[in-house]
């Protein structure tokens, strides 16, 4: 609904003050009137029309106004879905080049992954009031230079890709703690993008990797518990798709794709079977690692280190990290010391981890493993594998 009055007023603001509005009204006849025979269509035409009342009763542009003024359109003119491609627009319009990479991902993840500014700021890793400001200039960022709300041109879409897919990631990421919808949405345009752009590898191996993690949802919590990879009940996976992220993958490896999402895809992939071959999952790693220069990837390649060569081999590339603010580092460093016996310092380390923490589940995890250890309940380590 958001998307639709966004595209059709060309404003952020005024869009989302609109769909505010409409969902009032709803609020308020739904339960004496009844719920209309479309819903969807109701609240997007209500919001529409209380967006061009709003408009005129500010005497804004005449040439705008002028375009409002049309007979007001009856719910049936819209469809169940009426916009098949307009959330698809509106990444785009977010992902323009005239705004800076973080505020394009900010500013679509509040409007089309209906992410709170405090949960974008969270993934972030900055203030609410920093991410709310950002959010404010980029809304007015697009205003003010005009930027059309549409899927770009053939030849401009390349250069647009990498913001979208970091978008769609981000999506997911947010979502795979526990919100399924935003998996859904983020799976729901990686499939759209990959019709819109069915030769770009990235796309496919983006939507493979989402495929292949989103596949093992069954397993990852037990009565409010995370569980880790290696605690998981393989018959608890859905091999169905499964089969289809390796599908996204074969695709993508056949257009030579080598690029992080594809080598991400890749690990999953093999994290997808029961006995796992950590030689090459450190290998892969070691690939990403070169190719984003990312310390988190590398935090990940110790991991798969320690598991083939041992907890020592492991803690030596965890140890040069500078991720101290990270509670995976701390938690990753927790169990390799425990699996060395180092058990003071390990509880250390737990209870580094367990203050970073900030969701429940995973916490009553990171409490478990410390008690575990015979200390408070303070801390503890992501897992033996690294990997949820």
């Amino acid at each position: 609904m958001l998307a639709a009055l966004i595209g059709f007023l060309g404003d952020f603001d005024l869009a989302e003050e609109a769909a505010q509005e409409a969902f009032a009204i709803a609020a308020e006849r739904w339960p004496r009137d009844g719920t209309p025979d479309n819903p969807g269509a109701w609240l997007v035409m209500t919001g529409r029309n209380r967006a061009i009342d709003r408009i005129r009763r500010r005497q804004v542009l005449d040439a705008k106004t002028r375009l409002l003024e049309r007979p007001e359109a009856i719910e049936d003119e819209v469809d169940e879905n009426p916009f098949p491609d307009e959330r698809l627009e509106l990444v785009f319009t977010c992902c323009h080049p005239a705004l800076a990479t973080d505020a394009q991902v900010a500013l679509t993840l509040r409007t089309l992954g209906g992410l709170s500014t405090a949960e974008i700021a969270r993934a972030f890793l900055v203030p609410e009031p920093t991410m709310a400001q950002r959010l404010v200039r980029a809304k007015r960022k697009i205003k003010a230079a005009g930027i059309p709300f549409r899927v770009p041109p053939d030849h401009l879409l390349p250069d647009r890709l990498s913001a979208v897919l970091a978008v769609v990631y981000l999506i997911f990421n947010e979502g795979y703690g526990g919100r399924h919808e935003l998996v859904v949405e983020a799976v729901r345009l990686g499939t759209a993008l990959t019709e819109l752009m069915p030769d770009e590898p990235e796309i496919h191996g983006l939507l493979a990797m989402m495929l292949l993690h989103d596949a093992r949802r069954a397993s990852r919590f037990r009565q409010g518990e995370l569980v880790l990879l290696a605690d998981q009940d393989p018959s608890l996976w859905d091999r169905e798709q499964i089969e289809a992220g390796r599908r996204a993958l074969d695709r993508a490896l056949a257009l030579h794709g080598r690029g992080p999402y594809v080598l991400q895809a890749a690990i999953a992939s093999l994290h997808a079977e029961e006995q796992r071959d950590w030689a090459q999952i450190a290998e892969l790693y070691g690939e990403l690692s070169r190719v984003t220069d990312s310390p988190v990837v590398e935090l990940s390649r110790a991991i798969a280190v320690a598991e083939e060569q041992g907890p020592e081999a492991g803690l030596r590339i965890v140890e040069r990290l500078p991720l101290e603010d990270y509670r995976y580092l701390h938690s990753t460093r927790a169990e390799l010391l425990r699996r060395l016996g180092r058990v003071g310092e390990a509880r250390d380390e737990y209870g580094r981890a367990l203050e970073l923490a900030h969701d429940d589940a995973e916490r009553r995890l990171l409490e478990r493993r410390l008690a575990e250890l015979g200390g408070a309940a303070y801390g503890s380590s992501t897992s033996s594998s690294g990997s949820t």
